[in-house]
């Protein structure tokens, strides 16, 4: 049985479907995300796991036992928020002892379990410091303190590095994961961010209009998505839509326009005449300025526009017949920004593998 298990969880405000039959398993010691756009009811979810907010039907278990009927305080669940919500007029030994005292945690006792959890998160030292003295990064780690301080069985985390610059927000990543695996604590984060989630997570539950539409390791998630919205939310995706107009020994043949025919290999049995989509990823695409190699799919184009990534390239390219594609390209020849300009005529090609085929 999983530590944390969610059965058909329903939550609504009037007409609104917030969290729609939500039914997922969280492992114990596991880094698990709940991914997806505003509103898809991602944080309505962590709010019901906290206690915040209740469902209308549907039941939260954690080790076996159903949270309906306890309060916030009495959850062994705490909850990181994005503002961090540390007392501006408490010493950060003030805000990571609060918890402690709340619980009646013997006063004689709480300043080696303060001074434990701030060594947990590198912040020896600075137990003095008020919180408008320290950075964002110090301050989030504080909150994080906060939060462990208790030994909590779950620790709830709601959007906690939106607010960082990108720079600080990647160091925050590793110290999260690192923190993860040395507290031992099972963490579910909240993110609309796909790059955080795919860096952070052993599993990802991908969440739409209140919905789970896949959930699974972020490889898979990333390179096998179960739906259009995944595709097309995990990352940079080319979807091709058409008619399927063969399929046999393994590979399904689709009717694209302005593309024409296109070959994906999959597993799938389809009729000839049924829509269906195919999502490639732009590193997937071989692109030159003449053929590449033998793929099974092979397109000539114009590049239209790029996107300089500094490590990478990202070229647009209209096909002849009218299609837009995406090729990722590595800047790998020392001082070469770019291959491609504008107006330059490209071929690409890429194998049946390389897509994964998705049935509307």
């Amino acid at each position: 049985m999983p530590l944390l298990d969610l059965r058909n969880v329903t939550r609504r405000f009037g007409d609104f479907t917030a969290v729609d039959g939500v039914s997922l398993g969280i492992e114990a010691g596991e880094f698990f995300t709940l991914l997806g756009p505003s509103g898809c009811g991602k944080t309505t979810l962590l709010r019901m796991i906290a206690g915040f907010d209740l469902p209308d039907s549907g039941q939260i278990l954690l080790d076996g036992v159903d949270l309906a009927d306890r309060p916030p305080e009495d959850r062994p669940v705490r909850t990181v928020f994005q503002s961090y919500a540390l007392f501006p007029h408490m010493s950060v030994e003030g805000n990571v002892a609060f918890p402690l005292q709340m619980a009646g945690t013997p006063a004689r006792d709480i300043p080696a379990r303060v001074a434990e959890a701030l060594e947990d998160v590198r912040l020896q030292g600075f137990g003095k410091r008020r919180p408008h003295e320290l950075s964002g990064g110090q301050q989030q780690r504080v909150a994080i303190a906060r939060a462990l301080v208790t030994h909590p069985t779950v620790l709830l985390l709601d959007e906690p590095l939106a607010a960082l610059d990108a720079k600080l927000r990647e160091e925050m990543q590793i110290e999260l994961i690192n923190l993860q695996k040395q507290a031992g604590i099972t963490f579910v984060y909240v993110t609309h961010d796909q790059t955080e989630a795919l860096a952070l997570s052993h599993r990802i539950a991908v969440m739409n209009r209140g919905k789970v539409e896949q959930m699974d390791e972020p490889s898979k998630v990333y390179r096998f998505p179960q739906s259009r919205f995944v595709a097309d939310f995990i990352g940079q995706c080319n979807l091709f839509s058409g008619i399927v107009a063969q399929s046999a020994d393994g590979t399904v043949t689709l009717a694209v326009d302005g593309l024409g025919s296109v070959h994906v290999a999959t597993r799938s049995t389809v009729a000839a005449g049924s829509r269906a989509s195919i999502a490639l990823r732009p590193e997937q695409i071989r692109i030159g300025s003449t053929a590449n190699g033998a793929g099974d799919n092979r397109f000539r184009g114009t590049v239209t526009d790029l996107l300089y990534m500094g490590d990478v390239t990202v070229y647009r390219v209209a096909t002849e017949g009218g299609a837009q594609v995406e090729a990722l390209l590595a800047n790998s020849q020392t001082g070469r920004a770019k291959f491609f300009e504008p107006g330059d005529a490209v071929e690409m090609d890429w194998p049946a593998a390389a897509g994964h085929f998705i049935e509307d």
